[in-house]
C-alpha cells in the first residue's frame, strides 16, 4: 500500500512537492486554507479584472522548465510565455526615466550611456553572475542543508570564494561601476532578500545574471497560469488537492505524526506530514511544545525579508507612460532600505513598484482599461490600519500621477488593499512577513530553519523559511528537495 502524504499548504512548495511525491508513487492529499490553491500567488477577479495577488515577475525560466520536465512536460503544455522588451522600466523623476532592454547589446548601449566605457566592466560583472548562477543552482539550492557537511566538498568550499559569499553586494557593485542610477538599477534585485545591499552577500547578483541575461517573462493570463499548472499536474499524477481546509492540529504520539485535523471537522491519517505553510505558524500552532522545532524566542530573533502594501486598482482608461513592470526610484533608495531593514516603520518617502499587465495581457482587464498592481515594500510587523493604507494609497498616487503626466485616481473604478494583516489572516504570515526569511549570511545554507523536524521523525517542512529561500522559483525547489528526502526515507 502507497505510503500517505499529508501536504499542509497549496502555494508553489507545497504543490511542487505535491507533484515530486506522487510521481513517486506517493498517496498525496493537499490540505489547503482558503477557498482557491495558490497561497500568495493567488488569484482573484472583480469587475471585469483579474488580479494575480502576490508574484507578478517570472524569472530564472529554466527552473520552471526544470520542473514540469521530471514529468515529461513542457512549459508551454499548460501556459504561454511572453519575453517582455523591455523588462522593466526604472523612473528617477519626471522625464527621467531608464528602459532597460532584453537584448543584451542594447543592455550594453544603455550602461555606456549612463557611465561611458562601462561595457567591459559590465561582461565582467555579469560573466561572474554566470558563474554563481551556475554552481549556486547547481550545487547549493538543492541540497537539503541538515548539516555543513553537505558543503564539505573541496570544490564547493573553493567555489565560495568566487561566489563572494563574504563580500557585500554594494562593496561588489561600486568596485566596478560609479554611476549611481546604474548602482540602483544593480542593487534592487536585493532590495526584497531581507538586508541592505552592504549586508547581503555579492553571490547574490545571480539575480541580476537572471534579470538581464535570462531575460524578465511573462506567463500569458496571469502568475496564476503557473498554479492552474502545478495543480493540473499534480491531480494527473494522481494527488488530491482540498481547498477551504483549514488545519488546527497535527497530532504527535510518540514522536510520529499520525493525523492532521482541520477546523472544518475533517481528520486525515497520514505517514509522513509536509508542511508547506507559513514554518512558523506549523511548528508554534499546529504542534504542542514537546515536539517544536523552534522556540518563540528563536522566531523573533530571525531576520525577516519584508512585508508589503499592495493596491489592485483597475482602471477605466489606458494609461501613457507605463509598462509592464514600473520601478519607481525617485526617492532616496538607501533611506527606504534603512525604514524596511534597520530601523523599521513606516517610511516617510517610499520607492514602489507598479505592474501593468495589462499593457502585455489584455485579458486581465475589461476593453479600453487597465489593471494596475501597486506595491510598496515595507518593514514585517508595523501596525497596519485603514488610516495608514489610505495615506499611502494617496501618497504614491500622487507620485505616480506626476512623474507619468496624467490623471488615474479619479478613473479608478476598483480599489482593494492588502497588508500585514491581510498575510496574517490569510496565510498565518509570521509578523506579517510577504517574502520569508531574510538571505543574510548568518541566514543561508544550513543555517536556516531545517526542512526535518527534529523531535517528530515524519514531519517536514518547506517553503519560503527554510532552504533554499524566498521567492517562486527557490519555493519550486524547496518542494523538490522535501520530497526527495521523503522519498529517499520511505519510498517503497
Amino acid at each position: 500500500m502507497s505510503k500517505k502524504v499529508i501536504v499542509i499548504g497549496s502555494g508553489f512548495a507545497g504543490l511542487s512537492a505535491a507533484c515530486n511525491l506522487a510521481a513517486d508513487g506517493f498517496d498525496v492529499t493537499v490540505l489547503e486554507k482558503n477557498t482557491v490553491p495558490g497561497g500568495r500567488a493567488r488569484s482573484f477577479e472583480a469587475e471585469g479584472f483579474v488580479f494575480d495577488m502576490g508574484p507578478s515577475w517570472y524569472w530564472m525560466p529554466d527552473v520552471f522548465e526544470q520542473f514540469f520536465a521530471r514529468f515529461g512536460k513542457k512549459v508551454t503544455d499548460y501556459y504561454e510565455l511572453k519575453r517582455l522588451d523591455p523588462s522593466y522600466v526604472v523612473w528617477f523623476g519626471q522625464d527621467d526615466r531608464m528602459d532597460v532592454p532584453a537584448d543584451m547589446a542594447a543592455l550594453e548601449a544603455m550602461f555606456e550611456q549612463y557611465e561611458p566605457g562601462s561595457t567591459a566592466n559590465l561582461r565582467r560583472f555579469l560573466g561572474e553572475a554566470a558563474y554563481k548562477y551556475r554552481v549556486g543552482m547547481s550545487d547549493f539550492v538543492h541540497k537539503p542543508s541538515g548539516s555543513i557537511f553537505e558543503f564539505a566538498d573541496w570544490r564547493i568550499i573553493s567555489a565560495m570564494f568566487r561566489l563572494q559569499m563574504f563580500t557585500s553586494m554594494s562593496g561588489h557593485v561600486r568596485r566596478l561601476f560609479k554611476n549611481e542610477k546604474l548602482l540602483q538599477l544593480l542593487e534592487f534585485p536585493v532590495l526584497f532578500l531581507g538586508a541592505t545591499p552592504q549586508k547581503t552577500p555579492a553571490l547574490y547578483s545571480l539575480m541580476n545574471y537572471a534579470d538581464m541575461a535570462l531575460g524578465t517573462w511573462y506567463p500569458m493570463g496571469g502568475m496564476f497560469k503557473i498554479i492552474e499548472g502545478m495543480v493540473a499536474l499534480a491531480k494527473e499524477l494522481g494527488a488530491e488537492i482540498l481547498t477551504g481546509q483549514e488545519v488546527d492540529q497535527i497530532y504527535v504520539p510518540n514522536g510520529h505524526a499520525t493525523q492532521v485535523m482541520t477546523k472544518q471537522g475533517l481528520e486525515f491519517s497520514a505517514d509522513v506530514v509536509v508542511g508547506a505553510a507559513d514554518y512558523h505558524h506549523i511548528d508554534s500552532q499546529l504542534l504542542d511544545g514537546r515536539v517544536r522545532n523552534y522556540s518563540e524566542k528563536y522566531w523573533q530573533s530571525r531576520t525577516m525579508a519584508p512585508s508589503c502594501l499592495i493596491y489592485y486598482l483597475g482602471v477605466n482608461k489606458r494609461l501613457d507612460n507605463l509598462e509592464h513592470h514600473n520601478l519607481f526610484f525617485d526617492e532616496d533608495f538607501g533611506r527606504h532600505a534603512t525604514e524596511i531593514y534597520e530601523s523599521p516603520k513606516w517610511p516617510e518617502k517610499p520607492l514602489f513598484y507598479v505592474s501593468a499587465p495589462s499593457k502585455t495581457d489584455p485579458a486581465v482587464a475589461r476593453e479600453g482599461c487597465e489593471n494596475l498592481f501597486l506595491l510598496i515594500p515595507v518593514a514585517p510587523g508595523l501596525e497596519d490600519t485603514p488610516e495608514v493604507r489610505e495615506r499611502y494609497y494617496h501618497l504614491t498616487m500622487d507620485r505616480l500621477e506626476r512623474l507619468t503626466r496624467q490623471s488615474i485616481r479619479d478613473h479608478v473604478v476598483y480599489r482593494r488593499s492588502f497588508a500585514h494583516a491581510d498575510f496574517v489572516a490569510d496565510y498565518h504570515a509570521f509578523r506579517g512577513n510577504a517574502y520569508g526569511l531574510a538571505n543574510t549570511l548568518l541566514q543561508t545554507a544550513f543555517l536556516k530553519p531545517k526542512i526535518k523536524n527534529r523531535h517528530v521523525d515524519n514531519l517536514y517542512y518547506t517553503g519560503q523559511l527554510t532552504v533554499p529561500g524566498p521567492g517562486v522559483p527557490p519555493s519550486l525547489i524547496s518542494g523538490q528537495v522535501v520530497a526527495r528526502e521523503i522519498a529517499k526515507k520511505y519510498k517503497e
